[in-house]
């Protein structure tokens, strides 16, 4: 496990290295080493398994000798494989030179670095670059404690690229870029994409992905946080799966934040804002403290910077023993002494207990630069199954906001509303009952969110197709139950606006 050696890494695919990277990307998608390739080969049973590092059904998958099956062993499961038999896939002898491959013993070639097929959100077929062992990243992906290991697509980073807004930009900046997920995302979309790693060698690799598939060239930068980023450059996207973890000391670069407590996730929040040019959007995915005394809600929106939006959603919380125990097995700790093993937990624990540390939230963080006098902060929890990806969900719920800063109740009553796609309405309440309870709406997209609404709030939704007004809606529904149309019409509007908020009704 862990990572090889800096100089046996491919070399920069600079100049004329970058015709290497083209032939044996081509090479890859000739032999259908692509995501769809790899299920047809493996079936879905050891595909999945490979996801969570293990080998062996892939193994018994790949006894052939077919050129897919020869990728498979050489790239994924790290097995070297007789020169000939390369020879016959790959342009075997320029991957040696430019250090793609290297020799093991007399016939036979090895990986250097681990090459994995990854969907785009578009369709395309990329790779991604990453230590040997360690294409699976995060949370006991890989079990590795070298310093300066490189993972490769885990669950934290297809999270985030699923949340980030896919809108076309100028500027986008990947702060920790790591094996360049977020940046050759980002290229699809912005005309120039920097990123950032306090890792040289993540560097080297997030070039190695950008030239494997097909995707231009980054600017690369070398640096901590925002250091990297020069006086005066602005963007209109910043992403960050930053090294979030919540830990003693600063032991594995690749996940440890380095900063007391959730410092490094605060810092890094509260300095995109003056990064950001206006309607820009800085998106990450963060660890925070949840400390005693504390709202926790509280302690999230003090990190928001003057000037910004903010929606922020917390998915998952874990005590401070569940947390230490992940992370230690992240890192392989428990396979090793057991004593060295109790000691670091024993860390992990005392440090929590000194900031007072009950319990650690994880989430998503979205901020928007904005030009209103009062913006808009949101932080919420979400533990439920959301439908990804959330790009378009995060845009809209922006969109709505500045709908509803510019709507007084009076405007509200006069605008058109549509009712958002596949939404369901679900009645509670005893069988035989003449009225529900009370009446749900649902979501089956995004978000996935669900609200209580009155009947009035029911019938207001169920006729919302954008050809009336709210106003005219609420007078028909006040004639039909009998109801005062102006005290209707006087305390209908703050339901409007959860339901306009939530996604429930788009302004039409």
């Amino acid at each position: 496990m862990g990572g090889v050696s800096t100089s046996r890494l491919p070399a920069l695919p600079a100049s004329d290295r970058l015709d290497v990277a083209a032939r044996l990307r081509d090479a890859l998608l000739g032999a259908s080493f692509t995501a769809d390739g790899l299920l047809e080969l493996l079936g879905a049973p050891a595909y999945a398994a490979l996801a969570r590092s293990e080998t062996v059904p892939a193994l018994r998958a790949t006894r052939g000798d077919r050129p897919l099956e020869t990728l498979v062993r050489l790239f994924l499961l790290q097995q070297p494989v007789a020169h000939a038999r390369v020879a016959d896939v790959l342009p075997v002898d320029d991957c040696l030179e430019t250090g793609w491959l290297v020799r093991a013993g007399d016939d036979e070639v090895a990986a250097a670095v681990d090459v994995r097929p990854y969907g785009g959100s578009g369709g395309e077929d990329w790779f991604i670059v990453s230590d040997l062992g360690c294409a699976v990243g995060g949370a006991g992906g890989i079990g590795s404690n070298d310093e300066g290991v490189v993972l490769g697509v885990g669950g934290a980073s297809t999270t985030l690229a699923g949340i980030t807004v896919r809108t076309p930009v100028s500027a986008a900046l990947d702060l920790g870029t790591g094996s360049g997920i977020q940046a050759l995302h980002a290229a699809q979309h912005a005309t120039r994409v920097t990123a950032t790693d306090l890792n040289p060698r993540a560097l080297h690799i997030t070039a190695l992905t950008l030239a494997l598939s097909g995707a231009p060239a980054a600017d690369l930068r070398e640096g901590s946080l925002f250091e990297p980023v020069r006086e005066g450059e602005t963007y209109d996207l910043i992403v960050s799966n930053p090294p979030f973890v919540i830990s003693p000391g600063a032991r594995l670069t690749y996940r440890d934040g380095g900063m007391g407590g959730d410092d490094l996730c605060r810092s890094l929040v509260q300095g995109a804002g003056e990064l950001l040019n206006e309607g820009g959007f800085a998106q990450f995915l963060a660890n925070w403290q949840h400390v005693a005394g504390e709202d926790w809600q509280d302690r999230l929106r003090s990190w928001v910077p003057r000037g910004c939006d903010a929606w922020i959603v917390q998915r998952e919380v874990q005590d401070v023993t569940q947390y230490a125990e992940l992370w230690l097995r992240d890192a392989g700790d428990h396979r090793g002494d057991p004593a060295e093993y109790q000691a670091r937990y024993d860390a992990w624990l005392d440090e929590f207990e000194a900031r007072k540390v009950k319990a650690v939230g994880f989430g998503w963080i979205t901020l928007r630069r904005t030009g209103s006098a009062v913006p808009s902060v949101t932080v919420e929890e979400w533990p439920h199954p959301v439908e990804q990806p959330l790009g378009e969900t995060v845009r809209a719920h922006f969109a709505r906001l500045d709908y509803l800063r510019a709507h007084d109740d009076a405007a509200l009553l006069e605008g058109h509303f549509r009712l958002a796609a596949e939404i369901v309405q679900e009645q509670v309440g005893l069988p035989g009952a003449e009225d529900p309870e009370h009446v749900v709406l649902r979501q089956n997209r995004g978000m996935r969110r669900a609200t209580k609404v009155d009947t009035v709030g029911a019938g207001f939704a169920g006729v919302c197709d954008g050809s009336l007004s709210a106003g005219r809606i609420l007078d028909a529904i006040a004639q039909l139950v009998g109801e005062d149309p102006v005290l209707l019409r006087d305390r209908t509007p703050a339901q409007i606006r959860v339901l306009v908020e939530q996604g429930f009704l788009d302004p039409a």
